[in-house]
């Protein structure tokens, strides 16, 4: 995908190079916040990632922070604009399928957190398949701390994955949660020291680039329905789903490689 930065623009950065989709988010100097340039760039930037079929979407932050959350700067203005509910509702609403185009994004997605990802761009992380994060970031649900309830999804994908009662807590206190804590709750997959971080998290994306595309994508799709299906429902869609892999280069390139004791060379198809 040539020219990719410039098209969008330099509050929201995309790369698609070898199967791998990089999308940055790029307000620096303000902590990449949910600023109106960056969620007007978000959603056109990863409608572009999808179309181009990547094997992976590593998600992260330009500078000193994964996302610093919603924009501060932008909720006093609100304020001192009196602002109609009905108004503010849609003005939340347009930040919602950025984190549903994430959370349902047809390839495996890696947030990649080397600073502080609160609020929002806590949401953005945990919508991700894998979270990998520096030993020195963390996370932070901080809506409380500016009086207003959750948004971004938080209500049905953080107690996914750390239940009700550790999700209610972390809500209320708005506690910042250091990676190996956020590792030890099964928030984030792995936790790196800053010297090798960017080395581990590139090798962690290659793994993932390298496996059987197709194979991935229906098991992330299965898994992802699991919330709302019965055992039944799973056990039939996976059969289905698995039906039509059979006649996949990569199937057979899996058989074939396990049976000449090789290691198998996936082409995504």
């Amino acid at each position: 995908m040539a020219d990719t930065e410039r098209e969008y623009g330099e509050y929201v950065l995309l790369d698609v190079d070898d199967g791998v989709a990089r999308l940055t988010l790029n307000d620096p100097d303000r902590y990449n916040p949910w600023s109106d340039e960056i969620v007007d760039e978000l959603l056109p930037a990863l409608r572009a990632a999808e179309r181009a079929e990547p094997r992976v979407l590593v998600v992260s932050g330009n500078g000193p922070a994964f996302s610093a959350g919603g924009d501060v700067d932008r909720m006093r203005e609100q304020i001192d604009d009196d602002i109609a509910p009905d108004e503010r509702v849609r003005l939340i609403e347009r930040e919602n399928p950025i984190i549903e185009t994430v959370a349902k994004f047809p390839a495996p997605t890696v947030a990649k957190i080397d600073g502080p990802a609160a609020g929002v761009g806590a949401n953005l992380a945990i919508a991700c398949d894998i979270l990998l994060a520096r030993e020195d970031a963390f996370i932070m649900f901080a809506f409380t701390n500016v009086g207003i309830n959750v948004d971004g999804g938080t209500s049905a994908l953080l107690p996914r994955i750390v239940g009700n009662n550790v999700a209610k807590e972390l809500v209320y206190t708005a506690e910042k949660v250091p990676a190996e804590r956020a590792k030890d709750l099964g928030i984030c997959n792995h936790v790196y020291g800053e010297a090798e971080f960017e080395e581990r998290v590139e090798e962690k994306v290659q793994e993932l680039a390298s496996r059987p595309t197709l194979a991935c994508r229906y098991s992330k799709k299965l898994i992802d329905e699991s919330h709302t299906k019965s055992l039944e429902q799973a056990l039939e869609d996976e059969a289905v789903y698995q039906a039509a892999l059979v006649s996949s280069h990569d199937h057979e390139e899996g058989v074939t490689a396990f049976l000449e004791d090789r290691e198998p060379s996936f082409r995504g198809e």
